[in-house]
């Protein structure tokens, strides 16, 4: 089963996976009050179907003021998204998640799923976050980091440091991703996902870490 962005944002919050201050809204009015509430200089106006690569149909905008935010919203919402994942036929947008923009300093990708042909948990990172894993998969496999966790002992401190070592993180960020990685083990498996997949995950440039944006398949 699919489930949408915020739904997924949802339940990382539960397990103490940190995501970005966010409001689901349906119509521009909700959007103009979610702005204004969230009150960062810029929000991401995000459009909530069950597809990836939604910034490329047109479906995430950067909104400077919440005029702006009401005015994406009218433009995202009721529009027929067309994506590389939805086929040509796309999908009707009916809700936007008006989320705090923030500094980026990195984007990396992290997932974490069931290999089908071991059957054993697998989490995958890179330092190509935001793009396509399967392109990465594909043109430089080497940036891949893949890692089987053990489902005795699930994924330790030790295994998360081998992950954040190879994906290059220092300083303040190394210690926020630790936890961050094991939390995110800890909500795959006690919400029965198959996939979890954060692209991207963020370091921001006072080095909080954060999944900007997830998709989760749950069994």
């Amino acid at each position: 089963m699919k489930i949408h962005e915020y739904q997924a944002k949802e339940i990382l919050r539960k397990y103490n996976v940190a995501v970005p201050n966010g409001i689901l809204v349906s119509n521009q009015a909700e959007a103009a009050k979610a702005a204004k509430k969230i009150g960062t200089d810029v929000v991401v106006v995000k459009a909530q179907i069950h597809a990836g690569g939604r910034g490329k149909g047109g479906g995430v905008k950067l909104a400077k003021s919440p005029q702006e935010a009401e005015k994406y919203t009218g433009n995202i919402i009721g529009m027929t998204l067309v994506t590389p994942q939805t086929g040509p036929e796309g999908r009707l947008v009916k809700k936007v998640l008006i989320e705090e923009g923030m500094s980026i300093a990195k984007e990396l990708y992290m997932g974490i799923l069931v290999d089908r042909e071991t059957s054993q948990v697998l989490i995958m990172a890179s330092e190509a976050g935001g793009m396509e894993i399967e392109e990465v998969a594909a043109d430089t496999p080497e940036k891949i980091i893949k890692e089987t966790v053990d489902p005795v002992i699930g994924v330790q401190p030790f295994l998360a440091r081998k992950i954040a070592f190879a994906l290059n993180i220092k300083g303040a960020a190394l210690k926020a991703i630790i936890p961050f990685i094991i939390n995110l083990y800890d909500a795959f498996v006690k919400e029965d996902c198959s996939m979890l997949e954060i692209n991207p995950l963020v370091i921001t440039s006072d080095d909080r870490v954060l999944a900007l944006d997830a998709k989760v398949d749950i069994d």
